[in-house]
């Protein structure tokens, strides 16, 4: 997954480069405005990083830009922490989110994660997991070249769980908020689940499906760890 940081800062570039590329993404920087717009406009990037200030062209003129021309990609504006009508500017313009400088790498890739999850599940009719695919508007779900059958049931709770990539999702969601009934218990959950994990992993190396024990489950790729 590539993304785009624009950051004329060279010691933060290179910590945001380093860091992304540890966490196995594919990362182009830019540092200047005008440049950054430029590779920004090629449609190849999931996450945008903009830095608010830069020479040339400023983030808040290459984000409003970017809106103008329907490029819909995320964009993670970083703004210097006392600079409050900025980020407000900033996100009124057509940014994500904002984090303010000096900041913690985990928390900005934290951020970076959540608002790549948000944009699979709103942009895209299809939900890409690693080698798994999910058709929301047909109801269809292929793992590599195998189309899998689900019941109705099944297919609500895979895609609750892919919605929600990478985090927990409690029995008591399920039952409350994803199937809405009072007909199934905590063990009617577990059943499905492990009917799930037959149809989805059971024949691949490289499972997606994980209990968190005394928690609930949750799905995620392997470049988010090799949980069991």
């Amino acid at each position: 997954m590539k993304l785009l940081v624009i950051e004329d800062d060279e010691v933060i570039a290179h910590i945001l480069r380093a860091g992304l590329e540890s966490s196995r993404f594919s990362v182009d920087v830019a540092r200047d405005g005008d440049t950054g717009l430029q590779m920004a406009l090629s449609g190849e990037y999931a996450l945008i990083i903009l830095d608010l200030m830069l020479p040339r062209r400023d983030g808040i003129s290459v984000c409003r830009e970017l809106r103008t021309r329907r490029q819909t990609v995320p964009i993670l504006m970083l703004t210097a922490r006392d600079a409050v009508d900025d980020r407000v500017k900033g996100l009124e313009t057509g940014a994500d989110d904002y984090l303010p400088k000096p900041f913690d790498f985990s928390e900005l890739l934290a951020r970076v994660r959540a608002l790549l999850r948000r944009d699979k599940v709103h942009r895209a009719r299809v939900i890409q997991i690693s080698d798994l695919e999910i058709d929301t508007t047909a109801r269809r779900v292929r793992r590599g070249e195998r189309e899998i059958s689900l019941t109705p049931r099944e297919y609500t709770l895979l895609e609750a769980l892919a919605a929600n990539e990478g985090r927990v999702v409690t029995r008591e969601m399920i039952q409350d908020r994803i199937w809405q009934d009072d007909e199934s218990y905590s063990n009617t959950v577990n059943v499905h689940v492990v009917a799930l994990r037959k149809k989805i992993d059971a024949d691949h190396p490289v499972k997606l499906i994980h209990t968190v024990h005394g928690a609930g489950y949750v799905l995620r790729g392997p470049e988010e760890g090799d949980g069991k």
